[in-house]
């Protein structure tokens, strides 16, 4: 049974625990956290998720993602995920987010890393993830077209590929 640390509004620790799939009362939130790894091409490593996942089965998505467990900061998250699905290591511990989106349950944080990753030396969970590959912002708005990606918004995945070089959210 996975447990989560609930949050306040403001991102605050607020002395309680939830396990998975337990109803947030109002005003409570937990972590969650996506990494997107991109190539020296500019392509994003992108998973396909098992036919039996609840939620968008078979469906490809970015590199990886999950929710933070009970002592986890979201870096701690971002690392263990990435680990557990993928079977990448990667330090975590003085990177910040590129960016944090707000959701109904909670705060989604976004890491965004260049990381040259040979596809055949990865170690696949299998209760998560079927395949993986690299594709380009085109490809992946391609099969969001086609209803084989998850339906981000495609602004947001023009943001991930466009401001993975970079914190903020201005050209310079």
């Amino acid at each position: 049974m996975e447990k989560w640390d609930i949050y306040d509004q403001h991102r605050q620790k607020i002395g309680k625990q939830a396990t998975r799939g337990e109803a947030l009362a109002k005003g409570e939130f937990h972590v969650v956290i996506h990494v997107c790894i991109f190539n020296s091409k500019g392509e994003m490593l992108i998973q396909q998720r098992q036919p039996f996942k609840q939620g968008w089965s078979n469906l490809w998505d970015i590199t990886c993602g999950g929710s933070a467990i009970a002592g986890d900061t979201s870096q701690q998250a971002a690392a263990r995920e990435l680990f557990e699905e993928l079977g990448i290591q990667y330090d975590f511990e003085n990177i910040r987010p590129q960016l944090t989106i707000n959701f109904e349950r909670g705060f989604d944080d976004y890491y965004l890393i260049e990381h040259e990753v040979d596809l055949s030396a990865l170690i696949l969970q299998p209760e998560e993830v079927q395949a993986v590959k690299w594709a380009s912002q085109e490809e992946i708005f391609t099969m969001m077209e086609d209803g084989t990606f998850i339906p981000y918004y495609k602004s947001i995945i023009g943001f991930l590929f466009e401001g993975r070089h970079r914190y903020g959210s201005i050209r310079l």
